[in-house]
């Protein structure tokens, strides 16, 4: 049986993994964990407007980190949409991952994040878990003795 199928042909792309293996966490601010879809529009090579879901995968003052499906080139400018509001900035990095590839998109000045403003469904404080796990600790201590 003869395939008919066409090959598509598409350009080589490379996620921006320079230096990854010794990036430090230069975020301002607690990073918090969340799990929520946002919109990301952003303009291609060619100038059009590309919009895709991600999913907000952390969030800061000064940054967040999304999961797409396919890579986005580092230094290019994108708007976050959640609800009714929309921080702005500029993907950092753009790391592949099992599930994707994670975008370190860093807030420009005016646009901060601000649990007032926008407030994921979803959103942990890991030192919440820490110090959860802690006070276990202490009452199974206790408990012992």
């Amino acid at each position: 049986m003869k395939n008919d199928t066409p090959i598509v042909t598409v350009p080589d792309f490379r996620a921006d993994n320079t230096g990854m293996e010794k990036t430090l966490d230069r975020r301002g601010g607690d990073r918090l964990l969340c799990a929520e879809l946002v919109q990301l529009i952003w303009q291609d090579e060619a100038g059009r407007e590309r919009r895709r879901i991600a999913n907000l995968e952390d969030i800061s003052l000064t940054g967040v980190c999304l999961q797409v499906e396919h890579p986005i080139a580092a230094g290019t400018a994108v708007a976050v949409q959640y609800g009714d509001g929309e921080l702005l900035g500029t993907i950092r990095h753009c790391r592949l991952q099992d599930s994707g590839y994670l975008l370190g998109v860093e807030l420009a000045e005016g646009s901060r994040w601000s649990s007032q403003h926008y407030k994921p469904e979803h959103l942990l404080d890991p030192k919440d878990l820490v110090d959860q796990a802690e006070s276990r600790r202490c009452i199974e201590k206790t408990k012992m003795n």
